[in-house]
């Protein structure tokens, strides 16, 4: 199973849109393509979103056809502002756009610097993959045997190109024979725990119960939840982070219980830009998000919606955040500019 996958001249990946009633591959040849693929969900996560990213700049770049250096760089800039302009929030992608276009701009010949796009788009895939794994080896020792669980969204292989983030964690602690036990949101509206996280749990044979995403607080009150782990789509300086939508109330429920609310995400997702969460660009999608399941409608015709595809956890609601360079607790600010701040 492997969310993209580079074949040479297009991209595999496994549209995500269609699971779990089909596991469908698609495979790409223009950066259209691949920045449709993002905007769609078909791929999605902040790390996978970043390595498709690359991807689609190295797909543009091999397409490009200019006479000198100057005209490929200015074309190359257009294709990475399209894929720039997919979503807006997770921190990896651009992170990945700016090494591209780094790489590009180093020198070499036309033919030269392509492939050296190609070979930094792989590379990122490798790093992104390695990052999760670490991470997730680190993440595993803050989850003790038969302990219960509860994670929200999709973080899993899928979202990350790679092992995983918070999923990864909790794979990585049962693969050591910790006996869990996993509480998984369905995440409204579109459903990625419902819908991918459940699927990727039952395939490593892990046992986990799906909830609606409004009866968290009823578990964690009748002490069935142990502790809360999730992703992150963007990480500010001072540890607040940006992660799907739901996460904060997750955060504050967590808090009012004493029960420990950990962040896992590779260090591509901090960005030490920005002082706090308010900096943080907040992606509003389409509001026939909420008012259909799957193209179903479930709301009166002509009804407002309002559909922000993530929200801000402010740091004093953290325990601790999980990276592969190490696990960062308060102070955040200094853990954050210690270790987001290398290479």
């Amino acid at each position: 199973m492997k969310a993209i996958e580079w074949l040479g001249d297009r991209v595999r990946i496994l549209d995500q849109t269609r699971l779990p009633q089909e596991e469908v591959y698609l495979e790409l040849s223009r950066y259209q393509d691949i920045a449709s693929a993002i905007r769609k969900l078909k791929i999605r996560g902040a790390p996978a979103i970043g390595v498709a990213g690359a991807y689609g700049i190295a797909l543009g770049a091999l397409k490009i056809k200019a006479k000198s250096r100057e005209e490929f760089q200015e074309k190359l800039r257009a294709i990475s502002q399209t894929i720039a302009d997919t979503r807006p929030t997770a921190r990896n992608l651009f992170r990945a756009i700016d090494r591209m276009l780094k790489v590009a701009e180093a020198g070499g010949d036309i033919d030269q610097i392509k492939a050296a796009l190609v070979n930094e788009a792989i590379k990122i895939h490798t790093e992104e993959a390695e990052a999760t794994t670490k991470l997730s080896q680190l993440g595993a020792e803050l989850i003790e045997d038969s302990f219960a669980v509860l994670t929200h969204c999709n973080t899993g292989a899928l979202a990350t190109a790679g092992y995983g983030t918070a999923l990864g964690v909790i794979k990585k602690a049962w693969e050591q024979g910790k006996k869990l036990r996993v509480l998984v949101t369905e995440t409204r509206p579109l459903l990625q725990g419902a819908r991918i996280t459940a699927w990727e749990l039952k395939r490593a044979g892990i046992p986990f119960t799906l909830i609606t995403d409004s009866m968290a607080g009823y578990f964690m009150s009748r002490g069935e939840v142990d502790c809360v782990i999730v992703g992150a789509d963007r990480i500010a300086s001072n540890g607040d982070t940006a992660n799907k939508i739901g996460t904060y109330t997750l955060a504050v429920l967590a808090k009012e219980h004493s029960i420990p609310f950990y962040v896992a995400a590779p260090t591509t997702t901090i960005d030490l830009t920005l002082a706090s969460g308010a900096q943080i660009p907040i992606e509003q999608r389409s509001p026939e998000e909420v008012t259909r399941i799957q193209g179903v409608s479930i709301a009166p015709e002509g009804v407002n919606a309002q559909n922000p595809a993530f929200d801000i956890t402010p740091h004093q609601y953290i325990t601790a955040i999980i990276t592969e360079r190490g696990i960062i607790k308060e102070p955040y600010g200094e853990g954050i500019i210690r270790i987001g701040g290398r290479g």
